[in-house]
């Protein structure tokens, strides 16, 4: 009798072992999950508040009482409807980011924090285009011209070639919303030093002379045409990416639908040889 209650004891402590380890294990999964909704949610959460903001901005002044006349001067290679769009990346890539965002804006800097990585990624295997719209939300929302000089200064780096590296030290570099530090353009120029080869006089004239700063504003005026919610809109192919808020999507997710598009787009090898 006794060493059949022993065996049923050590049987007993060994299943309810196995059953925590179980639970222990379910318990992971279920933390790892959430910890991916966070994320996500995180994401989406910024970007839908900027919505609102975005949405007030929009309706406020066309150009915030900048000076922004003069001729429209679209930056070297600009392209889409009016050369509203500056493009990165290859022109065969199968799938196209449109990007609409202020480099004032913070949500766009959440953006830009979480996708930067993946998107040279996709752009460097030429699987990614994306096209980037400029605008003016939030000197429109809060006073000030460091949105448009900004958008006029990486304009003026597209005309030097080196929009991509300027466009991220940006919003690497992006100060707070209500700090206006980009309306000098004093500081537009100390970060173009740390560009290799864009501190140059034809850029720097660029900067100070606005030369780009009425198609800065004739972008504004499309985006506001475009009825879009706020900034960042992000649009994959046309759909806006963060449409769907249940299933917000993540640099992982962009990265699959990106490649999976790439796949399908590729020629089947002939069979045989």
């Amino acid at each position: 009798m006794s060493e059949k209650n022993d065996g049923a004891n050590r049987d007993a402590k060994r299943s309810a072992r196995e059953r925590l380890q179980a639970e222990r294990d379910r318990q992971k999964t279920r933390d790892k999950r959430r910890r991916t909704i966070l994320v996500a949610s995180a994401v989406a959460g910024v970007l839908g508040l900027a919505a609102v903001v975005g949405v007030i901005a929009a309706n406020t002044g066309k150009d915030g009482g900048k000076s922004t006349a003069g001729p429209v001067v679209a930056p070297s290679g600009a392209t889409g409807k009016d050369a509203l769009a500056i493009q990165t990346g290859k022109d065969e890539a199968k799938s196209t980011l449109t990007v609409w965002e202020d480099f004032r804006c913070p949500a766009c800097k959440s953006f830009e924090d979480a996708y930067r990585s993946v998107i040279h990624e996709l752009e460097a295997k030429g699987q990614l285009k994306v096209e980037y719209h400029l605008v003016t939300l939030i000197d429109n929302n809060m006073g000030g011209s460091g949105s448009l000089k900004a958008a006029n200064a990486a304009a003026c780096s597209q005309d030097a070639g080196l929009f991509p590296a300027y466009h991220d030290l940006l919003f690497v570099n992006q100060p707070q919303e209500t700090d206006d530090a980009y309306g000098n353009n004093a500081k537009l120029l100390e970060l173009a030093a740390k560009v290799e080869g864009l501190d140059t006089p034809g850029f720097r004239s660029c900067v100070e002379e606005g030369t780009h700063n009425s198609w800065v504003a004739k972008s504004y005026e499309a985006f506001r045409g475009g009825k879009f919610r706020g900034t960042p809109t992000v649009l994959l192919d046309g759909k806006d990416i963060f449409a769907d808020q249940a299933n917000p999507l993540t640099p992982q997710k962009l990265k699959e639908k990106v490649e999976a598009a790439a796949k399908a787009a590729k020629p089947a090898k002939p069979a045989g040889g």
